[in-house]
């Protein structure tokens, strides 16, 4: 009785894609992959035939009765009005973790950090990539930053787990909290509960500049590294980068429910067709979706041969080198070259086994308590031409009929009424805070009261804030001297 096989979606994608595709899986299918797919198309041709997603909406079911999408990259139109399919799939199907592990396969890819072997952990589903912009007036356009606690929880959690079943002995954080002491520092808050978890394991936490720094410079001194969204979007290229070629990348997003693998790389119109390109990117992303399917020994057979091929100096053009690799091949060739070697074991790398590969990791949120939540004061942000920050500040501090008062105006962030500089360069976009004339929380009515009087008196107010303190605790930045 053969065994039983595992449906799986695959998307052959635009440029080098479907080169890539058929080579990954004629190895998969040589070495022993219980595997049925489904193919649905995806990208530029799904684009331009009107679908904004890249993705027709009939062919969500497929990926919804798998759970497991093998993708192969694809190309967004240039222009306004497409929305990125890979944070499309990573948000509708709730792949919140990234995860690319990075390795230096030194002598045979060229690289200065011989030692890298780190896997980056990101954040999949919030922070600047949820895509909420808006242009607010002639001259200022705003990108909304969302960070929830359970997201953080969620991939935090995934990530002392991961690194607890494949042996990693460190987990760092990466933030930008001493900025962004809100969205960021509850990153690194609950960082830092989590970590008191696993005493197994060591923690740290890095600045994102220093720590990309040292990462640029220091990799092994890394093991898993977790962080944000935008940040590990940033930093797991770079550490493909220095680890010899952004082209041997693989990634997996994981969700609880659902998965999907890919290259890290993008479809390269410019070598599409030419039979050129290098399939290990797409290969890697294939091998950990075998683990993830429970096909552990499948997997490590793929990744054994594939060692091995590297090893013996069988190179695509794009890290082939004079006097270290012994034929240049192409696609197919490499492929050809993969399946010759399947069941063999590299004799400089250390052999690769998932023999006891861990259950995908499913992480279930805490809910925290709730807190007391009370209103005392609102942000109203307008769009004004009409003279500078102490003339505004003026105006708005006549609003005598309101329960609220003028606190302070900001601009771009700056304060800038009362007590600014004349130097402070403005905008026509001011933030201007107001509070309880008593100190006491306010009703809502209260801000539907200001409101009422800016649009009497000719404000073109563009946004407002609600400012909430939480357990006493204020909910918003404060400004200078707040």
């Amino acid at each position: 009785m053969s065994p039983t096989k595992t449906p799986i979606t695959v998307a052959y994608g635009d440029g080098i894609g479907p080169e890539i595709m058929d080579a990954t899986l004629r190895i998969l299918d040589a070495a022993g992959a219980q595997l049925e797919p489904e193919v649905i198309e995806i990208g530029e041709k799904v684009y331009k035939s009107g679908s904004k997603a890249g993705i027709q909406p009939s062919d969500w079911e497929s990926l919804r009765r798998t759970k497991i999408f093998l993708k192969s990259p694809i190309t967004t139109p240039q222009g306004g009005g497409f929305k990125s399919l890979n944070v499309t799939a990573r948000t509708t199907l709730g792949l919140f973790a990234n995860v690319r592990p990075c390795q230096a396969y030194y002598p045979y890819v060229d690289t200065k950090h011989p030692a890298l072997d780190l896997v980056i952990i990101r954040e999949n589903e919030e922070d600047l990539y949820t895509g909420i912009e808006h242009r607010q007036t002639d001259q200022v356009y705003q990108c909304l930053k969302l960070i929830s606690r359970p997201g953080c929880e969620k991939i935090i959690r995934y990530a002392f787990e991961y690194a607890r079943a494949y042996n990693r002995k460190k987990v760092t954080c990466f933030t930008k909290d001493n900025i962004m002491k809100m969205t960021d520092g509850l990153f690194r808050k609950v960082f830092d509960e989590i970590a008191k978890e696993y005493p197994d394991i060591q923690s740290e936490h890095w600045i994102i500049d220093i720590g990309s720094a040292l990462l640029a410079d220091e990799p092994e001194r890394f093991g898993v590294i977790v962080t944000l969204n935008l940040y590990g979007d940033i930093i797991s290229d770079i550490a493909a980068q220095i680890a010899g070629s952004v082209g041997m990348g693989g990634s997996a997003n994981v969700g609880d429910q659902c998965a999907m693998f890919e290259a890290i790389h993008g479809s390269a119109p410019d070598i599409a067709g030419s039979g050129i390109a290098n399939p290990s990117g797409l290969l890697n992303g294939a091998i950990m979706m075998l683990v993830h399917i429970g096909q552990g020994e499948v997997a490590a057979r793929v990744h054994n041969a594939w060692l091995r091929t590297i090893e013996e100096g069988i190179h695509t053009g794009d890290i082939y080198q004079e006097g270290v690799s012994k034929q240049r091949v192409g696609t197919k060739e490499f492929a050809d070259a993969v399946i010759e070697r399947l069941g063999q074991q590299p004799q400089h790398f250390r052999a690769v086994s998932y023999a006891s590969a861990p259950r995908p990791i499913h992480i279930t949120p805490g809910v925290p308590p709730a807190q007391q939540k009370e209103l005392v004061g609102v942000d109203v942000f307008l769009d004004w031409k009409e003279g500078n920050a102490d003339e505004l500040g003026t105006r708005l501090s006549t609003l005598r009929d309101s329960s609220l008062h003028l606190k302070m105006i900001t601009n771009r962030g700056v304060k800038v009424y009362p007590e600014g500089m004349p130097e402070t360069f403005c905008t026509d976009h001011w933030r201007c805070r107001f509070v309880s004339r008593n100190g006491e929380g306010i009703a809502n009515q209260a801000t539907l009261q200001l409101l009422t009087l800016l649009n009497e008196q000719g404000f073109d107010f563009i946004k407002t804030e609600n400012l909430y303190t939480f357990d006493g605790q204020p909910g918003y930045s404060l400004g200078q001297g707040e």
